[in-house]
């Protein structure tokens, strides 16, 4: 099934949990996404997929400026219709990252 569709995540912080939306797609071989989240959007960089027998690993950077200017490193695992894994921002402490994919593919 790979990567493609609309994802909702969760993302525990030190400051607490949250709710990010994020959308994968793939096109003639070059995989985009965003994460919207806290009044913005923006898009992803470097989003890298490995192929293993049972799941796929993902990573990605992304830029946020709200709650604060963070440059976040993803790195995942995606296994059919979820995806677990952490982000890490610089010094901080790493953040637990769990989603699922939306089945209806509406939003």
């Amino acid at each position: 099934m790979g990567l493609d569709g609309t994802w909702d995540v969760k993302i525990k912080t030190p400051i607490g949990s949250l709710a990010v939306i994020y959308r994968f797609s793939e096109i003639d071989g070059i995989i985009t996404g965003s994460a919207e989240g806290r009044g913005e959007t923006v898009r992803l960089e470097d989003i890298t997929v490995v192929n293993q027998s049972d799941a796929q690993q993902v990573t990605w950077k992304q830029s946020i400026t709200k709650p604060m200017r963070l440059n976040l490193d993803f790195d995942v695992r995606v296994t059919g219709d979820q995806m677990s894994g952490h982000s890490k921002a610089g010094r901080l402490p790493r953040s637990a990252v769990s989603g699922i994919r939306r089945v209806n593919q509406a939003g």
